[in-house]
């Protein structure tokens, strides 16, 4: 498993993911660039983004970062808000 670049400033890591890893996802969006001063990743499953969580990210030298443990099988969906409730949701295509 590798790293993976997404456009809209996405990192993540490994690439693919599987059930049980625990995936490493760096931000530097929209909302990072815009001075956001907290940012959550938004993260569900599949076509209905089913299970879906908030997880607070952590600013960096590098961005911002969440750790998330994938506990289910299905394409695993992310996108992004701040505390404001401003939103990157890579127009609204989301992140997979």
């Amino acid at each position: 498993m590798s790293r993976v670049e997404m456009n809209g400033g996405i990192t993540a890591e490994p690439y693919p993911a599987g059930v049980g890893d625990q995936v490493n996802i760096r931000y530097t969006g929209l909302l990072a660039q815009s001075g956001a001063d907290k940012v959550f990743m938004h993260v569900g499953y599949g076509d209905k983004w089913e299970d879906r969580n908030d997880y607070e990210m952590r600013h960096t030298d590098q961005g911002w970062e969440a750790q998330i443990r994938v506990h289910r099988g299905g394409q695993l969906n992310f996108c992004f808000k701040d505390r404001a409730d401003n939103w990157d949701n890579n127009k609204g295509f989301n992140w997979t």
